[in-house]
């Protein structure tokens, strides 16, 4: 059986203008890897509701699950939740649910449960809530779309409650080894060994170090043993011709 594929879209003009760096892509490939789920593909689209609905309709029809991050808060350009129900076709409103998460955790803390954060309890019809330990606002997964906050913390908090609920498959193993040669040297045999072992990924890294050229060179499966037995033909590009 082959393993899942999941998709990320960063949704927030934070993000293409350079103000916000995102951390949260980085995160997810690495919990998704360890689950055996494969990343395919990661989009990032401003705060405009036209961009997020093409964008979550393309992406969930290509994988099994689509991760999104950002535009689920209290103000005004928070419209994730809104696309959403666009993107499917399903009503939005407070839900009675996300309604008594937000007013038990405004309760504990003091704070009103205003109109504003009363926004973060707008649901699409038909969607499950995500938990959120951190904040209380909940997330939500609608069809195969998985749709969580923005803020690193939260977002990393979301991520471990919903992939517990997903079937994964085999994890993803690699190795590496340096190379002290330049990747024009290794091209060709690199080629050669990747076509003899079809199952495995080869990823070639220059780089230059004390004024030396080399190449990182890594090899990713799941299955170890052929992994082994490419590191073995990989260790002999490390010596020059």
């Amino acid at each position: 059986m082959s393993n899942p594929t999941a998709a990320m879209l960063v949704i927030g003009d934070e993000i293409l203008t350079g103000r916000t760096r995102d951390a949260n892509m980085y995160h997810l490939a690495g919990e998704l890897t360890g689950r055996g789920i494969r990343l395919r593909e990661v989009r990032v689209v401003p705060d405009e509701q036209d961009a997020i609905v093409a964008a979550v309709r393309a992406l969930s029809k290509s994988v099994d699950h689509v991760f999104t991050s950002g535009g689920i808060g209290p103000t005004h350009d928070d419209i994730t939740a809104d696309a959403m129900a666009v993107a499917f076709g399903a009503a939005i409103d407070v839900r009675d649910d996300a309604r008594a998460i937000l007013e038990a955790h405004y309760k504990r803390t003091g704070l009103e449960l205003n109109e504003a954060r009363l926004r973060m309890a707008r649901v699409p019809e038909g969607a499950t809530l995500i938990d959120n330990p951190i904040s209380a606002a909940p997330g939500f997964t609608i069809g195969n779309v998985h749709v969580l906050a923005g803020v690193p913390a939260i977002f990393q908090a979301m991520v471990a409650s919903v992939l517990p609920t997903l079937t994964g498959g085999d994890a993803l193993l690699s190795q590496m080894i340096d190379v002290n040669r330049g990747e024009g040297e290794i091209a060709t045999p690199l080629k050669v060994l990747a076509a003899q072992f079809p199952d495995l990924s080869f990823g070639s890294y220059p780089y230059q170090r004390q004024g030396a050229f080399g190449t990182q060179l890594v090899v990713r499966g799941t299955d170890g043993g052929r992994i082994g037995a490419a590191m073995v033909e990989l260790a002999k590009l490390a010596k020059p011709t």
